[in-house]
């Protein structure tokens, strides 16, 4: 009999994706021994204002991670009303995977806020936790929600220092995808005068802490 598929879930804002990004990714399809990490653009983050539309996010995460073929760039919430919530794009993942090992992959703060999210205990049923720690920092385990940890490398690198520069005018070469630097650079100042800019965009919320 032959192994069950195992697939990543990574969700986000990715607002904009950086390298960061990309090198979480990986590392988390390496140690997890994945045969396919998804990554999932929320559509409506429940907690923050983005200060890009869902589709040019969803463009952007395929660009940076597009040709490589471990990664999956899902749109599953772009159709959907309301909050993206995660216990909702799990059960729609479920249906279409079948018996694949799914791992849903969070940070180390969202697990503290875990018990918080919407159906929490529906969600371990749908999926596997995954813990990527910040800093050797772990979390202490609750029994109703066990997780593996995955270690991942950290980079100084985050959505909000990259928003920060492309308001001063500044390149993101090097924070970014070359991929998509061009475009995030000639388009940013484009956006709509009421669209909140910099560190404005998702204010008093983590950069990881946009899923639930």
């Amino acid at each position: 009999m032959s192994a069950a598929t195992r697939v990543g879930v990574l969700g986000g804002t990715f607002d904009p994706p950086h390298v960061g990004h990309l090198i979480v990714a990986q590392d988390v399809y390496e140690r997890l021994g994945l045969d396919r990490l998804i990554l999932v653009p929320a559509a409506r983050p429940p907690h923050r204002t983005a200060a890009l539309d869902a589709e040019e996010r969803h463009a952007l995460v395929r660009l940076a991670f597009g040709g490589d073929a471990r990664f999956e760039v899902s749109g599953i919430e772009l159709g959907r009303e309301g909050p993206s919530w995660t216990v909702r794009t799990l059960e729609r993942m479920r249906t279409e995977l079948g018996d694949a090992d799914l791992y849903l992959v969070i940070g180390v703060d969202q697990y503290r806020a875990f018990a918080e999210w919407r159906e929490p205990d529906r969600i371990v049923r749908l999926a596997r936790l995954a813990v990527m720690p910040r800093d050797g920092d772990l979390p202490e385990p609750d029994p109703r929600f066990p997780f593996e940890v995955v270690a991942v490398t950290r980079v100084d690198v985050s959505s909000t220092r990259v928003r920060d520069r492309l308001d001063a005018g500044l390149t993101v070469r090097y924070l970014v995808p070359e991929t998509i630097r061009e475009r995030l650079e000639t388009s940013w100042n484009r956006r709509p005068a009421d669209v909140p800019r910099g560190r404005n965009a998702g204010r008093g919320q983590r950069e990881s802490e946009d899923r639930c």
